[in-house]
C-alpha cells in the first residue's frame, strides 16, 4: 500500500487543485469527496471512486491497517487504489473537521437532462442560477428528503461538485438524480414532456396551497436577490408564492423550495 507522509507530493498537490478550482475538476472530470457518509453514498449512487487516502490513525485509532478493512468499514462494493496518509497531510487536506480521516477521487457523472430517468407522475425541483455552493446542497437536502424524481440546476453560477456543495447537501449530492442546463433546455425538456411548470416568484402569483401538483409537475426556484428569469416565469404553467406576513417578501431559497415541494408531496399523499 502507497505511503504519503509529505504534505508536498504531488498526489497531495492535485487533491488541494480539484478542491480549490471549478476549472480543474471540470477539466478533468474528477471532484474530491470527504467523510465516511459522503463516499458511502456516492458509491451507492454508483460514482466511480478511483482512490481513497485513509489516515488510519483517524480511521481506525490505527496505523496498520488493509485494503480489505478500508472497504469492510466503509461498505463499499468498489476496489479503487488505497493511499495512506499522515495525519499532518490529512490535516492540511480536510475540508473540515469531524470527517473520519477519508478522501476520494471520485469520476463526475453526466448531467444531461435528456439522461434523466423520470417516474410516469414525476415532481422535479428546478433551482436556477443558484449562487451559492451551500444554498445548492441545502436544495439537494430538500430534494433527498422529499424523494423527488430529480433535481434540474438551469443556468448554473455554482459548481455542483464544489465541496461546499458536497458538505452542505450532507451527500445528497450523490442520492439525487441531478441534471444540468440552460433555462432554455430546461423549458424545452419540460415541455416534451409535458410537466407542468410551477414558477415561484413575486409577479402575479397564486397563493402556492391553492394550485394542485398532483399531476407531472415541476417546481421552481430562483435566486434571493432577483428571483427567477423571465424566460422561466414566461414559460410557467402558473407563477406561486408563499404568502407572508413579515416585513420582508422573500425567505431563504433551500426554506421556500422545502415549503413547496412538501406542499406537493402532501398532494400525493407522501408517495
Amino acid at each position: 500500500m502507497k505511503h504519503i507522509s509529505s504534505p508536498n507530493n504531488a498526489l497531495i498537490r492535485h487533491v488541494e487543485q480539484l478542491q480549490r478550482k471549478s476549472k480543474a475538476r471540470k477539466k478533468e472530470g474528477l471532484f474530491i469527496i470527504e467523510g465516511q457518509r459522503e463516499v458511502i453514498l456516492a458509491a451507492q449512487g454508483n460514482f466511480v471512486i478511483e482512490q481513497l487516502l485513509i489516515c488510519g490513525p483517524i480511521l481506525f485509532n490505527k496505523t496498520a491497517f488493509d485494503s480489505v478493512e478500508v472497504y469492510s468499514h466503509l461498505k463499499i462494493d468498489q476496489q479503487p487504489e488505497i493511499i495512506s496518509v499522515t495525519e499532518e497531510v490529512y490535516e492540511k487536506l480536510a475540508y473540515r473537521s469531524g470527517t473520519e480521516g477519508c478522501l476520494a477521487f471520485a469520476k463526475a457523472k453526466s448531467q444531461l437532462v435528456s439522461d434523466l430517468k423520470l417516474s410516469e407522475n414525476p415532481l422535479i425541483l428546478i433551482a436556477e442560477s443558484t449562487e451559492k455552493p451551500g444554498n445548492l446542497g441545502a436544495l439537494l437536502r430538500t430534494a433527498d428528503a422529499a424523494k423527488v424524481d430529480a433535481v434540474i440546476i438551469a443556468n448554473p453560477t455554482a459548481d455542483l461538485y464544489n465541496p461546499n456543495v458536497i458538505r452542505s447537501s450532507v451527500g445528497c449530492v450523490f442520492t439525487v438524480p441531478t441534471a444540468v442546463a440552460s433555462t432554455a433546455e430546461v423549458v424545452t425538456f419540460l415541455k416534451e414532456k409535458n410537466i407542468n411548470l410551477y414558477a415561484a416568484t413575486l409577479q402575479t402569483s397564486d397563493r402556492y396551497d391553492l394550485l394542485d401538483y398532483q399531476k407531472s409537475s415541476a417546481i421552481a426556484v430562483g435566486t434571493e436577490a432577483t428571483g427567477l428569469s423571465q424566460e422561466m416565469r414566461d414559460a410557467a404553467t402558473a407563477n406561486i408564492i408563499i404568502p407572508m406576513s413579515g416585513a420582508i417578501d422573500s425567505m431563504n431559497v433551500s426554506v421556500s423550495a422545502a415549503i413547496l415541494i412538501f406542499e406537493a408531496k402532501r398532494q400525493r399523499n407522501f408517495q
